[in-house]
């Protein structure tokens, strides 16, 4: 396991994330070291979706006003079908996510989070996979879309749903570990 003491970690989620996808890989991440944030647009709690229902609340540490990049040495995305569509309607989180691939850092986004990269205009050529319902969408978005349990792309990490959770958060962890890449593009 690597070791990500004095790494920080952003998971960018509101209301209607897919729990697994955002409670497994802040847990991977905390074991392996990394002090992990939940950044979300307000202060209290958000809500988890699990097996066709409303589930458990989770405390937000941040709100995106409060944090920049900078704060951060990764982000996080989890899935769901609600989350995803109400963060790519906010122009703060839409920049907030840009930021970390104008500043080269890894990013990690699972099931339909990748709606917020296509939002955010940073899938043009790059290689992912995603929930398979949304490929047409990321194809639209330019980017080259296969069907894969992880696919890394200079510090993007990728993954289909939560059955590929435990790949995806070893390949976030490893890239996390080794920080910035320089062919991490906007």
């Amino acid at each position: 396991m690597e070791n990500l003491n004095k790494k920080t970690v952003a998971i960018l989620a509101t209301n209607g994330f897919e729990e697994s996808e955002l409670k497994e890989p802040m847990e991977a991440l905390t074991k392996a070291g990394a002090e992990v944030h939940i950044v979300s647009e307000e202060l209290g709690n958000i809500k988890g979706w699990a097996n066709g229902n409303w589930s458990n609340e989770y405390k937000v540490d941040k709100t995106i006003d409060e944090v920049s990049q900078e704060n951060y040495n990764a982000l996080m995305l989890p899935g769901g079908v609600i989350n995803p569509d109400q963060l790519r309607r906010n122009e703060k989180a839409i920049r907030f996510v840009k930021s970390f691939f104008d500043a080269k850092k890894p990013v990690g986004a699972i099931c339909h989070a990748p709606q917020i990269l296509a939002e955010a205009d940073v899938l043009r050529g790059r290689k992912i996979t995603s929930f398979s319902s949304i490929k047409r969408d990321m194809v639209n978005a330019g980017a080259k879309w296969e069907d894969s349990e992880v696919v890394v792309d200079e510090g993007l990490v990728t993954s289909r749903n939560p059955n590929d959770l435990p790949i995806f958060n070893s390949k976030l962890i490893e890239e996390v570990n080794e920080g910035k890449h320089e062919m991490q593009m906007a």
